[in-house]
């Protein structure tokens, strides 16, 4: 998938530049304005890629923070489940020796 999104950034661009330079041809008369012009497109091209690429690896490190949260909550999840089964052991020991001591 990220390479089919990639592709198809990459021909978005070069379509932003061909017809920026179409766009130019009949400016070439004033060369200074068409290279101009041409320069701006090719750098707003690369910029929008060079934005689609941040945003990408944003996104895998935002999964990859969340895979990290959710296995730490399962670890805490799982503590937290041993230290309450250990405290209900020990309550029913202190109960039944409460209740062994009364039947006495």
């Amino acid at each position: 998938m990220d390479d089919s999104d990639s592709t198809k950034d990459t021909i978005l661009a070069v379509i932003l530049v061909i017809s920026t330079l179409a766009m130019v041809v009949r400016l070439w008369q004033d060369w200074i304005v068409a290279v101009s012009t041409g320069l701006m497109m090719i750098s707003l091209a690369g910029l929008i890629l060079s934005l689609c690429r941040k945003i990408k690896r944003l996104e895998k490190s935002i999964a990859a923070r969340e895979r990290t949260m959710r296995i730490n909550l399962e670890e805490v999840s799982k503590h937290v489940n041993q230290r309450c089964d250990a405290m209900s052991d020990e309550v029913e020991d202190v109960i039944e020796a409460l209740s062994r001591r009364v039947y006495r």
